[in-house]
This record gives C-alpha cells, sequence and structure tokens, in this order.
C-alpha cells in the first residue's frame, strides 16, 4: 500500500533565547517536539500555537508540487539502514517541506503461493518480519511514520526497537494494535500491496534501496541520491529554493543489496 509520509517540521533546535527575546517553551504533553505543530489540537495541548503559528507563517508557500520520493527498501538491508539513517531522514528532515516521502518495505522479496509464510526474503525470516512490521506501522502512524522507521533502522536491532520507537513517536498507537496488523491478515494484504507496486516498478529493480523521484527512475538519479540526496532534492525541486539549499554539498559513499 502506498502511503505518503508528510510530516511536520523539527521545531526549537536552534532558537537563542537570549538574542531573539523568546523563551523556550516547557509543554507538559505526551507529543514529542517534532510534533507539536502537527495539529491544532497537539499545539494547544502542548502550550505552543503562538511558536507553531510564527512558524507556518514563514514556510515557503508551496505553488508548485513537493519532490515525491519513493523508497524500496528492506528492513535489514544493511545498504538500505545506512540510506535511510544517513540520507533520507536527515535530508527530509530539513527538506520537508519541499518534499514527501513514501515507503515500501519489500525489496528483493518473494511472494509463496503456498506454504507457512506468504513471503521469503533476502535477509532471512526476521527481514520478512520486519518487513511487515514496518508496513502496518506505516499503515497506523501516517504522520509519525518517517521518525518510527528512522528509530528503528539507526537501532542495533531493528526487530527489538520497534516497540520502544512507536512508544517515544506515536504514543496514541498502542503496540496490540501492530501485533494485531502483523497476526490478523492485514499485515500479509500489505505486504501483498508493497510486492505489486515492486513488481510494478519500469525499470523493474534490480537491488534494494531503490528510489524513484516524481514517480520514475534514472540511474542518474540514483548515483546523485546515494551520494548526496539533499542537493538532489534542492535541485529537483521548481519553486522557490528553501534558505538550507544554499549550503555546500555533501558526498556520502553508496551501497546496495
Amino acid at each position: 500500500m502506498k502511503l505518503s509520509v508528510l510530516l511536520p517540521v523539527f521545531l526549537f533546535l536552534c532558537i537563542d533565547s537570549r538574542g531573539s527575546g523568546m523563551s523556550h517553551p516547557k509543554p507538559a504533553c505526551r507529543y514529542p517536539p517534532s510534533q507539536w505543530c502537527r495539529s491544532l489540537e497537539i499545539a494547544i495541548e502542548c502550550k505552543v500555537q503562538k511558536q507553531c503559528m510564527e512558524v507556518n507563517a514563514t514556510r515557503p508557500k508551496q505553488d508548485v508540487p513537493p519532490v515525491s520520493v519513493t523508497l524500496y527498501y528492506e528492513s535489514l538491508c544493511p545498504a538500505c539502514r545506512v540510506f535511510i539513517t544517513q540520507q533520507l531522514f536527515p535530508t527530509w528532515t530539513m527538506l520537508q517541506d519541499i518534499m514527501s516521502v513514501t515507503l515500501v518495505p519489500y525489496g528483493n522479496a518473494k511472494e509463496i503461493p503456498s506454504g507457512n509464510s506468504p513471503f521469503t526474503c533476502q535477509h532471512g525470516e526476521p527481514e520478512c518480519r520486519g518487513n511487515i512490521i514496518e508496513a502496518c506501522i506505516i499503515h497506523l502512524t501516517r504522520h509519525s511514520a518517517l521518525h518510527i522507521i528512522y528509530c528503528m533502522e539507526s537501532a542495533a536491532n531493528v526487530l527489538s526497537a520497534a516497540q520502544s520507537c512507536l512508544q517515544l513517536y506515536a504514543p496514541s498507537v498502542s503496540w496490540s494494535s501492530v501485533d494485531s496488523c502483523v497476526t490478523n491478515g492485514l499485515g500479509d494484504r500489505l505486504m501483498h500491496a508493497n510486492a505489486a507496486m515492486t513488481r510494478a516498478l519500469k525499470p523493474p529493480h534490480t537491488h534494494v534501496p531503490w528510489v524513484t523521484f516524481n514517480g520514475e527512475y534514472t540511474e542518474e538519479n540514483e548515483d546523485m541520491a546515494m551520494s548526496s540526496l539533499f542537493h538532489l532534492i534542492c535541485q529537483l525541486y521548481k519553486g522557490v529554493k528553501p534558505p538550507a539549499c544554499n549550503g555546500a554539498r555533501v558526498r556520502l559513499d553508496r551501497s546496495f543489496c
């Protein structure tokens, strides 16, 4: 199932209260700072509605559509984990006003018509479980999904981190609902949808991570995405570039599964 992840901006990371006259908000609420401006209700509960209004007022107007990034990946693929943690999430953190992200956990898995498990995965049964857990989390948490997936993929053990990452970034979603999704058939249906999306890729994927931009794949974009996704998003965006795009280009190593 294709689920776009459009998430709110990180707030108050670099506010200097001495120079601006603003004081740091000290909300007593159950949401992390990354979600304070996700909705008016959350902003009121966390007592940051004034700050959220100021942030929204300074965002660039979306006269042109954001760059659509779709990542086809596997939960335990080392190269996918590096891409998510070192390229995708940091880039989205800085450029989420001009990009949208869709996560498709499946990758090089295979559907099996019969057998105890309907899927086999490149990195074994734990990866199949990781894929289905992440598919369920994406389905259930929507706006918080990228935070949770990043939290899991950056942990020493992806599967063991799932519950605590969910509690941290989506406290209103119970782990039992994720577990139910994994075991009651919904997870298998989500994985089947991800399999169909992956098989429909043109050209067909040959490795993961496999990334499309605005629905299209090119080797040129892949080369740049693997080494400097941030620069590529700035380049592809057709509207007024945000100030962050004026920074120096940084390249990272590329790898695949």
